[in-house]
Order: structure tokens, then sequence, then C-alpha cells
């Protein structure tokens, strides 16, 4: 609503106006009065002439009308009255334009709109999981070089900020889901997101220049240089393991089972070239007294090998993981079909459910419920009608059956036999098995974990929609929510996916760092405000991350 001291300033100032113009009026016409009178007589007498004397001889001989002094008074009341008038029209006129509300002295900027906003919440949960991301790296190398507690003000920091960072996410997930409904309230959800994530990035910005002071390079850049070098030789071997472990698993288990970690060898070898060239760079930087430069390139070749360890750890871990599924499958598929047993004993004994709160005539109540009150633990699938229970069940069956005859017909994939499995059993389960829950966590773990290890070494390129969604399957994988956190990391990796084929590699490498350069800046390791690549990211929130300036060619 419109303020009525907004509404009625307009009228106000033409009134003002009109005023000032007929003070001006008022005055010319006093001028004329004074020029006028003087030679006006009236009546038929005419003006008495003065006493001739003194007074008359000292009179200019000759005067018959008014002299040019006496114009003087009257054109300086007019121009007077002039210049008050133009200088007040001026006043109003630049008031109007720079006053919007009564008592300010500047425009009051807009309200964003709807998509403003939203646009807004996006980036800002991209840059702070950028700089929560970068930090952790960081933070890791610190303690190898300094210990625990020289770095406990630090992950301190790094854990406040992820748990802002987390909160921001469930609101954006809130968000996405329709909640809440109305427009005033969502707007404040996205202000919520905006917010969560500022103080995330204010906890790590806080503690960067202490950072710093802990990594100095007069605190022992050559231990640094050191530790940086032995790791990425180590990595160097066992990427070469990496690449044939990958190639064994396919053999083994099909290529949907290597799926997952497809490339994460070559890009392991990629990261490590460019964090070759950097280390290089560094020590010639270092033994030239060259510091500033020295640890720019440092930093750099310690991100290279920080994700060169995340693709060749993912490798790893997936031959775990399969290795692992395939030893419990057959213990997932006894303990399924004992599950279908129970469940079709329960069917047989359940008697009809009258109607009421509690259920409706023909729906059965699965093995061992009692109508009105189902055991606790239960799935929401207590309570369904007869018909469908069986067809569930048979359906189960045939999920199964299928699994067994891929255990004995050749390669397969056991993550995604575990994951079938307790899908199909799900829907029936009375929760008695453990073996069949396990089989479904094992699956989600392995994909969020995979997930999460594409975001990570791709996450310039990668936006708040996956990530949100990433989110969200690690809280509810901590919750046991096993199935959906399994459905959201896959779609999660998948949006992931779409967005690095979207942002392409503008980086050829021709430029500073050489070998590697394009997959160091779609990592984040560098962040990419220059033709060499930029700075490299440091610990630090979204103002201070690039704070180590352009990095130098050469």
């Amino acid at each position: 609503m419109t303020s009525s001291l907004i509404r009625g300033r307009p009228r106000r100032s033409a009134s003002h106006l009109r005023v000032q113009v007929a003070h001006t009026v008022l005055g010319g016409v006093i001028s004329v009065a004074w020029l006028v009178l003087p030679g006006m007589s009236f009546g038929e007498d005419p003006v008495p002439e003065a006493r001739a004397g003194r007074a008359a001889d000292a009179a200019v001989p000759g005067r018959t009308g008014t002299s040019p002094d006496d114009l003087v008074l009257p054109l300086v009341a007019v121009g007077a009255a002039g210049v008050l008038a133009g200088y007040a029209y001026l006043r109003r006129t630049r008031r109007a334009r720079t006053r919007t509300a009564p008592g300010t002295g500047s425009p009051r900027p807009p309200a964003p709109t709807p998509a403003e906003s939203d646009r807004q919440a996006r980036a800002a949960l991209v840059a702070a999981d950028d700089a929560v991301r970068t930090s952790r790296e960081e933070l890791a190398w610190a303690e190898a070089q300094f210990g625990p507690a020289a770095v406990e003000p630090f992950t301190r920091a790094l854990r406040a900020a992820e748990t802002e960072l987390s909160a921001a996410f469930a609101i954006r997930r809130r968000y996405e889901e329709g909640l809440p409904g109305a427009a005033d309230a969502r707007r404040q959800a996205l202000v919520g997101v905006i917010g969560r994530c500022a103080e995330a990035g204010r906890r790590l910005d806080t503690e960067a220049a202490a950072f710093d002071r802990l990594r100095a390079p007069v605190r022992d850049l050559g231990g640094a240089l050191d530790i940086a070098e032995r790791r990425s030789r180590e990595l160097a071997g066992r990427t070469a393991g990496a690449e044939a472990t990958a190639a064994g698993l396919g053999e083994r288990y099909g290529p949907t089972a290597a799926e997952p970690v497809r490339g994460h060898a070559e890009q392991a070898e990629d990261r490590l070239l460019f964090a070759t060239a950097a280390l290089d760079q560094a020590r010639r930087a270092a033994d030239s007294d060259d510091a500033e430069r020295a640890v720019r390139r440092l930093r750099a070749a310690e991100g290279a090998v920080a994700q060169a360890d995340v693709f060749v750890t993912g490798v790893e871990r997936l031959a775990r993981e399969l290795a692992e599924a395939a030893a419990l499958v057959p213990s997932a598929l006894t303990g399924a079909e004992a599950e279908l047993a129970r469940a079709r004993a329960g069917l047989a004994r359940a008697p009809a459910v009258e109607p009421g709160p509690a259920g409706r005539r023909g729906t059965a109540a699965a093995p061992g419920a009692r109508p009105e009150a189902p055991p606790r633990g239960r799935t929401a699938a207590n309570r369904v009608p007869a018909g469908e229970f069986r067809a569930r069940l048979a359906h189960a069956d045939t999920v199964l059956a299928a699994v067994r005859g891929e255990l004995t017909g050749g390669p397969y994939d056991p993550l995604d036999a575990l994951r079938r499995i307790a899908r199909a059993v799900e829907p029936v389960s009375t929760g008695r098995s453990g073996v069949v829950p396990l089989a479904g966590f094992l699956a989600a773990r392995s994909t969020t974990a995979a997930a999460e290890d594409f975001v990570t070494t791709h996450r310039a390129a990668v936006g708040a929609e996956a990530r949100t969604l990433l989110a969200e399957a690690v809280r509810l994988l901590a919750q046991g929510g096993t199935r959906a956190a399994d459905e959201l990391a896959r779609t999660a990796r998948q949006f992931a996916e779409r967005d690095v084929r979207t942002h392409g590699t503008p980086y050829t490498g021709e430029a500073g760092y050489a070998a590697g350069l394009a997959g160091a800046v779609l990592g984040g390791v560098l962040l990419g405000t220059a033709p060499d690549g930029g700075p490299p990211a440091s610990f630090g929130g979204p103002r201070t991350r690039g704070r180590r300036g352009p990095a130098p060619r050469g």
C-alpha cells in the first residue's frame, strides 16, 4: 500500500510552485505600480506645484517626470523575486527525483523477483558447498603436516560450516518439494537458504587468515613439498593398480558393475600429471626464494593429488563393495525366501478385517500383525488388499528366481542384485530378517559414495540441483532410509553428469600448468578465472577461497 505521505508529495510540490509564481507576479505588479503612480493624477485637479524656495531651487531644472534612480528599487525587487522562484523550483525538482520516502536520501533498491531469489539461492549453495569441500581437502594436508591439535580451531570452523550447509540443503529440498506452499513463506525459505550459506562461508572466512599463518612458507615449505611429492608418488603406483582393478571388475561382474568408476584411472593420471608439473614449478620457485609463487603452485598440486586420491580410492572401494555384495547375495536370497514364506503363512491365517478405523473387509494383514495394532517397525504394506498382497508376493518370487539364475548363469552385478532383492521383499516384509535390510543398505551406500566422488571431482560444473539431491541422500542414508537414499543418489549422479556435459572443457592446457589444466579447472582445483586456470582454491569461504591471486605463467 502506498503511504499517504508518498501519495501527497506531488500535490504539495505543485502547490508550493504556484505560491512561488504568485509571489513573482505580485512583485512585478508592485514594481509596475511604483513606476506608474507618480505620474498619475486623480480627478480634474492637477497636482499642486511645490512652493518656490530653497527646496525648489535645489531641484534639477526642467524636471517634469520620474528619474532613472526611481527604477532601481523596483528592478531589484523583480530580479530577487525571480531568483527566489527559480531556486525554489530547482530545489523541489531535485528533491522529488532523489527522495523515495520521507527522511531518506537515496532510492531504496527494488525487492528481487522470485526468479532472482531462486537464482541467488542456487548460486549460494554451489559457492558454499565448493568452499566446504575445498576447505576439507586443504585441512587434511595441514593436519598431515602439523598434527590434529594444531588444526583443531579450523576443524571446528569446518564442522560449523558443514552444519549450516546441511541445514541450507534441507531447506532447499523442502522448497523443491513444494513446501511451504504460500508465496511469502517460499520467499522466506529462499532467504533462509541464502542466509545459511552466508553463515557457512563466514565461519570459514573468519579462520582463513589464521590458517594462512599456520601454513606460512616460513613454517616449513620444504616439509609441505616433501609430503605432497611423497603422496603423489604413492598415488602413481596405486593408479596403475586401479586401472587393472577396474578392468578386472568389468570382466568378473559385468560392465554395469564397473560403470560407477569408468574412466577413474585415466582421470587420476590426468590429475597427477598436473600435480607433477605444479610441484616441479613449486620447487623451482622455492629455490629462487619466490615463496609466494611456490605456495600457489603447492596448493594447486595438493588439490590435484587429493582428487587423484578420490578417483583411485573410488575404484578400490567399489572392488571391496562388489566382493562383499557377492558374498552376501546367497544369504540375502535365503533370508528373502524366508520372509516370503512367513508372509504367505500370515496371509493364510489372517482373518478378513471388518470395516472400521483399522481396515475393511477383504484386507489382509501382514504376517503376525493384528488388525487393530500392527507390530512396531512394520512397513506401509502392513495392511493392503489381499489380492494386491498376493501380487506382491508373486513379483518377489519372480525377482528372486531371476537373481538365482544370474548366480549360475555368468557375470552379474552383485550390488544390483542386492538392490533388487531388497526392493522386491520390502513391500511384504515383516522386518524380522536382518540380512535383507543390510542388502539394501550396502547398495545405497555404494551409490551414494559414487555420486559424492563424482560431484567432488567435477564440482566446477555441477549445479545446485544435483548437490541438493546428494545432500538429501546422505541425510536419509544416515537415518536408515536406504531405498530413498539409493534413488536420490542415483538421480543426483545423473543430474551431475548432465551438468558436466553441458559445461564442457574450455581449458586446453596451452598456458600455465599445461598438462591436466582442464581437469584441474573442472575439478575446482583452480578457480578458472584466467587463461592459465586462475588461482588455486584455498581454505576459506566464498570471499577468501581465491585469495592467493592469479597464478603466474611459466
